[in-house]
């Protein structure tokens, strides 16, 4: 999700991709901020699990694609913050001079903000970045950068944005989102909100979430998968690489993390 192409795949004659964000906010909860963050991408491309890997930005953790050196999703738990990008829309940048995607959720997750950015240097992009008190979503269409304020309740932002605002008729990928949104929306709200502890185990912190992130059953090849799979032949694999789940309070950060391999996911404790 870093360069032209990368973390999208061609379809309808358009390149995008299919990360999806989750976030649930209810400010009056013990744990008002919740983060599904799936990450999309070639399988073949090589990243490290999440650490503290940037020596300039210490307090900061994160996965790190080893390709551009940026992050899908970073996390700061002294702040407490969170930020995560996605796959946009619009004119592309130039490719002298493209910046990579994968140093905005590291601003974020420091900074609580962008700041200052040759903006025209980066590819379409939304980003979202979040406190305990807080939700903001960026979106950069390569003209015009618009944030607005996400209230309280269930978002689910893909790379169409904000429940799929964005989508093209016609377009396969962005029938795809829309089947996906279609199906997990409504069981993510009818679902009892986890309210993850710091020290309890996985099952018991993400509750009836977690069957659901995991992909509800469905078939990786399954147009309304949330954890997609597909050969493109050539050997090009495309799909899931890993799904994030962090949950933020007042006092901190619970980072859970699967890289997601075939049909198997393994889960570790990052925060």
């Amino acid at each position: 999700m870093w360069g032209r192409g990368v973390g999208g795949i061609w379809w309808g004659g358009a390149i995008g991709g299919m990360c999806t964000a989750i976030i649930s906010f209810d400010p009056s909860s013990p744990v008002p901020v919740l983060l599904v963050g799936v990450r999309d991408e070639f399988v073949a491309r090589e990243w490290e699990a999440p650490g503290r890997h940037w020596p300039d930005r210490p307090g900061l953790v994160g996965g790190r694609d080893l390709r551009a050196g940026g992050t899908w999703l970073a996390v700061d738990p002294g702040a407490p913050r969170v930020a995560t990008v996605l796959n946009g829309r619009g004119r592309m940048a130039p490719e002298t001079g493209r910046l990579s995607r994968g140093e905005l959720p590291l601003r974020v997750a420091a900074d609580g903000k962008l700041g200052r950015l040759d903006l025209a240097s980066f590819d379409p992009f939304h980003l979202l970045g979040a406190e305990p008190d807080r939700v903001r979503l960026w979106r950069w269409d390569g003209v015009e950068l618009v944030e607005r304020e996400l209230g309280p309740g269930l978002h689910m932002i893909v790379n169409s944005g904000l429940e799929g605002e964005g989508r093209l008729e016609g377009q396969t990928e962005d029938a795809y989102m829309a089947a996906r949104l279609a199906h997990f929306r409504p069981r993510l709200a009818a679902a009892a909100r986890p309210e993850p502890g710091p020290d309890v185990p996985l099952e018991q912190a993400w509750g009836e979430w977690l069957p659901l992130v995991t992909g509800d059953g469905l078939p990786r090849a399954d147009h309304r998968a949330l954890l997609p799979l597909f050969d493109l032949g050539e050997g090009r694999v495309w799909g899931t690489t890993s799904v994030s789940l962090t949950a933020l309070t007042a006092a901190g950060v619970r980072y859970d993390f699967s890289a997601v391999s075939g049909d198997a996911s393994t889960w570790a404790r990052v925060l």
